[in-house]
């Protein structure tokens, strides 16, 4: 087995697991095992847990400088191996290798850099009338990730975290943990304070749990889906601890009528397909007028055509494996469900490809004629599915858009970029791309209602780390 993993990472150390127990990782492409990971304890999140609260302290006394640094090398020694970083996720999540490169790997040493240079500028304390406002760091932070961006999930919540003062446990997905063994022999090698940085693997209803309901961590961020948020809320509940959820999404790219319906089209594929479908984010609802639906449904068609479906490894390959056949397997019944209800399949369906008879493949699909009450539209598929929706007019078009218990993504396009961003501001979501915005490591990113509390990324997301005092 070639990347077998026996230990986690606690108080600066690698420490033996106590049980015996593994999660297999599963080759996505090859169905293959490629490695196995420990099945962490509740003992071994509370020795985790302990470590960090020891380390907080000192750490929080760290001179803001003195942590930019340490980020900065974090940085460094990440970018120094993200060929290793995308090839490990390739592997584990099927992602093709261009994008591994580029987003996988390539995201995880700006959440350092990004953190490093806020905490250089951030004032942590101001003057209010006769008060100071002092900000420090709220504690013990437990973070929880999900598979779909493996490290770079974590990143994106440990960099703020260790930028802020606060000391981390984190437990990434069991079904796809290895490259987060990276970042822990990264910290190991800059010398990080022992128990600044913790790492259990193990399983969500065992170490998710324990971390969520432990009384000595302060705060939990969690992303993953909202079913899981809710538990993650309610453990965290009983000890009132600070929450921070970024959960599900269903989100609505309007394409308005002055807009370049080629262009726009042929982009909406693009950021529905992203990462196999397997986004939080995915623009999955595509919302055009009635009069040009025929003319949508055959630029997406050929769209889809485009996408070559494969091997991750292989050059060319735009779209992979899904992460599991579990989630091969949902996928294809959401698929299955849309036929169902009488959604048009334009193109795709729930058949394994002939081409691959191994791997959790789905081809690239695309429904149109899709109603706003269909499975299809309502709920998150997670997987290379787009459902186009018809509208009348433009009122039309916000009310379908908001019409979903998810408030996370969207986007509009429009000829005149005033024009677009006048109706994204009627969107009910926590980021709206116009006319294709590009991706902005500084701006927020989080939701509306089932989407999530908090925010990640940017300044927004470290003052997610923050406590504020007043001294009067």
């Amino acid at each position: 087995m070639q990347h077998r993993k026996t230990q986690h990472y606690v108080n600066g150390a690698w420490v033996d697991a106590q049980s015996d127990e593994v999660f297999d990782v599963i080759d996505a492409h090859t169905e293959e095992v490629f490695g196995s990971v420990p099945a962490g304890t509740v003992e071994e999140v509370d020795r985790a847990v302990h470590a960090a609260r020891a380390a907080f302290e000192q750490w929080a006394a760290t001179p803001p400088d003195q942590r930019a640094k340490y980020l900065n090398a974090i940085a460094e020694g990440l970018a120094e191996r993200s060929d290793e970083i995308a090839e490990l996720i390739s592997h584990e999540l099927g992602s093709p290798r261009e994008l591994s490169e580029s987003v996988q790997a390539g995201l995880c040493p700006t959440s350092f850099r990004v953190a490093a240079d806020i905490v250089g500028d951030f004032a942590f304390e101001s003057e209010l009338g006769s008060s100071t406002i002092v900000r420090e760091p709220v504690g013990v932070v437990g973070a929880i990730t999900p598979w779909n961006y493996p490290l770079h999930q974590i990143c994106c919540k440990v960099a703020p975290a260790l930028a802020a003062g606060c000391t981390v446990v984190v437990k990434p997905s069991e079904v796809a943990p290895l490259s987060s063994y990276i970042l822990a022999e990264v910290m190991d090698a800059v010398g990080l304070p022992p128990g600044v940085f913790n790492l259990v693997q193990g399983a969500g209803p065992v170490v998710g749990e324990a971390i969520a309901s432990h009384p000595e961590v302060d705060m939990v961020s969690f992303t993953g889906s909202t079913r899981a948020g809710r538990r993650v809320a309610e453990l965290a509940a009983q000890t009132i601890k600070k929450v921070a959820l970024e959960l599900g999404g269903k989100s609505a790219n309007i394409i308005l009528r002055d807009a370049d319906l080629e262009v726009a089209v042929t982009a909406g594929v693009g950021a529905c397909y992203a990462n196999s479908g397997q986004t939080c984010s995915a623009l999955t609802r595509m919302l055009v007028p009635r009069e040009s639906l025929a003319e949508a449904e055959e630029i997406a068609r050929r769209a889809a055509e485009s996408y070559r479906i494969g091997d991750p490894a292989a050059a060319g390959t735009k779209l992979g494996p899904l992460i599991s056949e579990t989630q091969r397997d949902r996928v294809r019944g959401y698929i299955e469900q849309g036929v169902a209800e009488g959604a048009k399949l334009v193109i795709g369906g729930p058949e394994q490809p002939e081409a691959l008879p191994t791997g959790y493949y789905v081809h690239p699909t695309v429904f149109s004629e899709v109603t706003p009450d269909m499975t299809i539209a309502r709920e998150e598929i997670f997987g290379p599915v787009l459902s186009i929706i018809a509208y009348d007019d433009e009122d039309e078009a916000v009310r379908i858009a908001n019409d979903s218990v998810y408030g996370l993504g969207g986007g509009v396009w429009s000829g005149d970029p005033e024009h677009a961003r006048a109706v994204a501001k009627r969107m009910r979501t926590g980021q709206v791309a116009i006319n294709g915005g590009e991706f902005n490591p500084l701006a927020p990113f989080g939701g509306y209602k089932q989407s999530g509390l908090g925010r990640e990324w940017g300044p927004f997301g470290f003052e997610e780390y923050l406590e504020v005092k007043a001294l009067t």
